[in-house]
């Protein structure tokens, strides 16, 4: 395995736990200033997936997969790092399906980071198929472990949060595009 890959891996697991306690916000639209003044909008999510995204934009698929298997292993041994807290309990909580999830959307979304030049569409749709691949293991997970809860869960942590998660994904593509450009790989 080459250096630079577990360079981002150990980057990305960082931002990670960094980003796992930061949430997305935006500011009103510029022509609501003047009435209301500048306000921020909470966008229901935090900047967790965006991490991984940007992890995956830049440093590739395996990077960001070891990335998040070590912030799954940190935070099952007990490292309050995921929303609810950490330990092998979290295991049981619906929310660990999507955690599970950034391992292959991360993978993903890096192998198809650098299948072609670094163009913001490029990247951009590498981010949406993490996204897909990142829901998809959750809902599944979520369906699996309590079938009964399936709407709540997928109300809670599916629709209400894709809507930042995408605006944080447009981010993560805008940044590792300009990144990529700048150091030219």
């Amino acid at each position: 395995m080459r250096l630079e890959t577990l360079l981002w891996a150990a980057i990305g697991v960082l931002l990670s736990i960094a980003a796992s306690f930061v949430e997305v916000f935006v500011p009103t639209a510029p022509w609501d200033w003047l009435q209301e003044g500048v306000r921020v909008v909470s966008l229901g999510t935090r900047y967790q997936v965006a991490a991984l995204l940007l992890v995956a934009c830049l440093g590739g698929g395996t990077a960001a997969a070891l990335s998040q298997i070590a912030y799954l292993l940190l935070g099952l041994a007990g490292l309050p790092i995921f929303e609810g807290g950490g330990g092998w309990q979290y295991i049981q909580e619906p929310s660990f399906g999507y955690l599970l999830g950034f391992v292959p959307a991360g993978w993903l979304c890096g192998r198809w980071a650098f299948l072609g030049p670094p163009k913001v569409e490029q990247l951009a749709i590498g981010c949406a198929i993490g996204l897909v691949v990142l829901h998809g293991v959750g809902l599944v997970y979520a369906m699996a472990l309590r079938a009964n809860e399936f709407e709540a869960i997928a109300t809670t942590y599916s629709q209400a949060a894709l809507p930042g998660q995408l605006v944080a994904a447009c981010a993560a593509a805008t940044i590792a595009s300009v990144f990529r450009h700048l150091v030219f790989y």
